[in-house]
């Protein structure tokens, strides 16, 4: 089995895991591979090591002066022996610390990236638990909700812009909330 670490276009993070490198390479050209998020079917693997479990390994090699560290947030120095932070680096590479943001945005660390992901996921398995999926009647439904027509309950579909927009414009509170396709049944 392998697990590889895959982000999709909005930089969602999230892991895969496929029989082989064969099996991820087929189903990634076909993409059958979707972001649990957004649903985005733009996937690619991000770098990882393997965690090998060796016995009798020799200790870990120490750093020369003057080199950099990893990517671990402590500070290092650099190649002049000067200290900088990790932040201070990825801002002399154009980027931030936690990675890419829009112009302007510092980006959130990895950490509350997952954070947030791991509440939206949580808040839209809740949503889908609580709601009744009416498809592409949802315009339809929410207006006999609306007007009595229908009992009230908790309703989630699929509406145009304009349905929704004509929605609000009578008085119907909608919420747009893409949930991905992949919450909707079991995972397996």
């Amino acid at each position: 089995m392998k697990v590889f670490d895959l982000r999709c276009a909005s930089d969602h993070r999230f892991e895969g895991w496929f029989g082989s490198d064969a099996d991820y390479e087929s189903q990634h050209a076909k993409r059958m591979i979707g972001c649990p998020i957004c649903g985005s079917d733009e996937i690619g693997k991000l770098p990882s090591a393997p965690r090998l479990n060796l016995s009798g390994a020799t200790a870990p090699v120490t750093r020369r002066e003057g080199e950099r560290e990893g990517r671990d947030g402590r500070d290092a120095k650099d190649d002049r022996g000067t200290r900088e932070t990790e932040a201070e680096r990825a801002d002399a590479a154009g980027g931030s610390a936690g990675g890419p943001g829009k112009a302007g945005v510092p980006a959130l660390p990895p950490e509350a990236m997952r954070e947030l992901q791991r509440q939206y996921m949580l808040a839209a398995r809740e949503l889908i638990a609580k709601t009744e999926n009416v498809g592409d009647r949802f315009a339809e439904e929410a207006r006999k909700i609306h007007y009595d027509e229908a009992p009230a309950r908790g309703i989630r579909g699929i509406a145009s812009a304009e349905q929704t927009r004509e929605l609000i414009e009578e008085g119907i509170d909608v919420l747009a909330l893409p949930i991905p396709a992949a919450l909707e049944g079991p995972l397996q």
